[in-house]
């Protein structure tokens, strides 16, 4: 029988708590301890592929070979016979898969996506994408995430599994990148679909164009929607550690929201005002109503009840996503 390690739980909080302050105080505050170890190895595991990614020291060549070794470390924990030859990161992965919830469908999509979005983004670097790409990223990211807090915070707790389920999180990873809009251009991540630019180039100076601050403006309002909607799922959730968690991350990025409408749809380089004392005080308002709030029951049905474990294509058919979403560098 695998035992998880020690030194593996201890590298985990230290890469948690080096990346997000906020990721590590929500798993300290709102994972139960029994899996809180593990709930830092899942962010730090991938949080160490995605720098090894985005880093200058790997050619295309080498992140693509990285990037498989990765894969085919993942097939090989589900499949229970991991190898004993890795690095102290890769011991994340095999310590979490080996563990008490190493079987869980949650987990189980929650790593799959996020090896299909680390693969993704490896070859993808420098290239334009499409709109049809970036709702595909989005999805897939909002499911990960999601899934993510119902198997660590949530336990399963018997939340609706319909469409809804997923919105706030497709909402926060769209602010994300508004936020973050100037450093992914800088790295070489466009997020700007090239429909919106009609093909030019895109670099720092294009930011304020009209045609993209309009684009802008559609993605503030459609992230508006899904944190509405996902307030609305949230509700109706009968576990509070869950609702708790949800209005935290949803409160965390309406401050940015806030930011980009005030200033016409114009981005900035900095949002880190957007943490100061009033993103706090929504922060912990919002948390102590949905905390003392009783479960909602879903006002109408959003969409037919799917199982956890169907696969996520078919799990949001409302948004139709790429099969093989690469393209060729």
């Amino acid at each position: 029988m695998h035992t998880t390690t020690e030194p593996s739980a201890a590298l985990a909080a230290k890469i948690t708590g080096d990346a997000s302050k906020q990721t590590y105080f929500t798993i300290r505050t709102l994972v139960p301890r029994e899996h809180r170890d593990d709930a830092f190895r899942a962010y730090a595991y991938f949080r160490w592929v995605d720098d090894q990614i985005d880093g200058d020291e790997l050619t295309l060549e080498e992140r693509l070979d990285f990037v498989e070794a990765q894969k085919e470390l993942l097939a090989r924990c589900i499949e229970n016979r991991p190898p004993r030859a890795l690095l102290s990161e890769e011991w994340l992965l095999v310590d979490l898969t080996q563990g008490p919830l190493g079987q869980d469908p949650g987990l189980r999509i929650y790593l799959q996506d996020m090896m299909d979005l680390m693969d993704f983004d490896a070859r993808r670097r420098g290239r334009r994408i499409s709109q049809h790409e970036l709702k595909w990223y989005s999805r897939r990211l909002a499911t990960a995430v999601t899934e993510a807090v119902y198997t660590f915070v949530g336990g399963r707790c018997g939340a609706p599994r319909t469409i809804e389920r997923y919105l706030a999180s497709d909402g926060a990873h769209i602010t994300h990148m508004l936020r973050d809009l100037y450093d992914d251009l800088g790295a070489g991540y466009i997020n700007i679909p090239i429909e919106v630019s009609e093909g030019e180039a895109i670099d720092l100076d294009a930011v304020h164009s009209d045609r993209i601050r309009q684009w802008v403006q559609e993605q503030v309002k459609t992230a508006r929607a899904y944190f509405a909607e996902g307030a609305a799922y949230l509700a109706s959730n009968p576990n509070p550690r869950c609702r708790l968690a949800g209005a935290w991350y949803a409160a965390r990025f309406e401050g940015v929201l806030d930011a980009i409408e005030c200033e016409d749809y114009r981005l900035r380089r900095d949002y880190s005002d957007c943490k100061a004392y009033r993103t706090v005080l929504r922060m912990v308002w919002r948390g102590l109503r949905a905390v003392m709030a009783r479960p909602m029951p879903l006002q109408r049905q959003y969409a037919t009840p799917v199982p956890i474990e169907v696969p996520v294509r078919e799990r949001l058919k409302s948004t139709p996503i790429l099969t093989e979403p690469r393209g060729k560098e």
